[in-house]
């Protein structure tokens, strides 16, 4: 039996008039074409057939169509020129804004972040991913529904609802208010199980490692080439939505869980963010996180600062960071290699995943920045804690070991900090 989703999306293939301005106040478009570029290519990863592109420059935001009235009126000419759908705002709009333009237009108007919603409803593969769409979806819209139902105003008629009642819009958020609510109860049940999973880890000491970057970086590839397995790859913007997580084992350290995960975009959604709050956990819970970048772009600088905002709003800004330098083979004289930082740490590794250049290299900065992190300190144990003793002894990490009057041992340790962490629980 298929499950129905509260939110049904049109067919693809619509035809699209592309809307971008440089705004002077913002910065979040400092590289105009790169900006466009990315927006082309969230429109045609959503399906969607581009007629127009309309760009420009403003001042500052118009109060009822973002544009000005010129810039408005050029676009609902455009609309009318090549018989558009729909129009996409790379911008976010208010909902009168929206309502004003559709109005104007004649037809739909969705601003950036509707965009990369409808792009994450295609995506989503798993019920759980699903669900965590749709909640985004759900909660984007629950503020912008009398746009759709300015037509609807009116009380509902009939038996028992004549006069006083609930008008269609008032049903519309109860209705949604509802839904919203019954994902959270699912969603709930999710994390729970995601949690056992972390414990069921922890348990059994193996170090988290996750890799985050920006969208299209060769996350999933880099994955595959370390994991050997088969994720989905293509050559879009949000190509995987859904977390895997598998075991590799690396020298000195052995087994580990590296986990995939979604990718990041500037100005993603903060209601996709809160959505997928259980499957970031994967990344906020990690011992160490592999930042990979396209070192091939142009913009690499700006989609390094765009995931390390995300990675803060998630409260993972303070885990430790490798940086993977990805698509080398692109580049002319470009050559596997390990930068290291001022305390002889590794900080970036240049390879590419999809030729298998500078893999190698990578395993063997993972297991320095791993096994560099040494504690050395004396720990008490008491009696009953023989089997801790043992799993020191077992790691080699003991160097010296006495007793007291009270049968305590004291151990003299030389330990990564990664396990000394796990095994006491700090």
């Amino acid at each position: 039996m298929t499950k129905e989703f509260f939110i049904q999306r049109e067919k693809g293939g619509e035809r699209v008039v592309l809307v971008q301005m440089a705004v002077y106040q913002a910065e979040h478009f400092n590289h105009f074409e790169d900006a466009l570029a990315e927006f082309e290519s969230l429109a045609i990863s959503a399906a969607a057939k581009i007629v127009d592109v309309i760009v420009g420059k403003l001042p500052t935001v118009h109060p009822k169509y973002f544009v000005g009235e010129g810039k408005a009126h050029a676009i609902a000419e455009a609309v009318k020129t090549h018989s558009a759908d729909l129009v996409l705002f790379n911008h976010a709009l208010s909902p009168a804004q929206a309502r004003n333009c559709e109005e104007l237009f004649g037809c739909r108007v969705h601003d950036r972040a509707e965009l990369i919603l409808d792009i994450f409803s295609q995506r989503a593969r798993t019920f759980e991913g699903k669900l965590q769409v749709e909640l985004a979806q759900l909660e984007h819209i629950s503020t912008r529904l009398v746009r759709g139902w300015t037509h609807l105003e009116r009380q509902k008629g009939g038996i028992g609802l004549r006069g006083p009642g609930e008008t269609q819009l008032e049903t519309d958020r109860r209705l949604v208010a509802g839904r919203i609510k019954s994902i959270k109860k699912r969603l709930e049940k999710v994390e729970k199980q995601r949690e056992q999973s972390r414990r069921a880890r922890e348990r059994s000491e193996m170090p988290v490692i996750s890799i985050v970057g920006y969208t299209n970086a060769g996350k999933s590839t880099l994955f595959n080439r370390l994991t050997e397995a088969t994720v989905y790859v293509a050559d879009r913007l949000f190509a995987t939505l859904d977390t895997t997580c598998r075991n590799i084992v690396l020298p000195k350290i052995g087994p580990v869980v590296l986990a995939d995960t979604v990718g990041f975009i500037q100005q993603l959604p903060h209601e996709l963010i809160a959505a997928f709050k259980a499957t970031l956990e994967e990344t906020r819970q990690a011992d160490l996180l592999l930042h990979v970048v396209d070192s091939y772009s142009d913009n690499s600088a700006q989609m390094m600062g765009d995931v390390n905002e995300i990675l803060a709003e998630i409260g993972a800004q303070d885990i430790l960071q490798l940086q993977v330098m990805n698509k080398i083979d692109l580049s002319q004289n470009f050559h596997p290699r390990i930068d290291y930082d001022a305390k002889n740490n590794p900080k970036r590794v240049w390879i590419s995943s999809e030729k298998n250049i500078g893999i190698d290299l990578l395993k063997q900065a993972i297991t320095e920045l791993l096994t560099k992190r040494i504690v050395r300190c004396r720990v008490s144990l008491q009696p009953h804690q023989g089997k801790l003793r043992a799993k020191l002894y077992a790691l080699g990490v003991v160097v010296a070991e006495t007793s007291d009057d009270e049968a305590r041992w004291l151990l003299d340790l030389e330990i990564q900090q990664l396990d000394f962490e796990r095994l006491f629980k700090v």
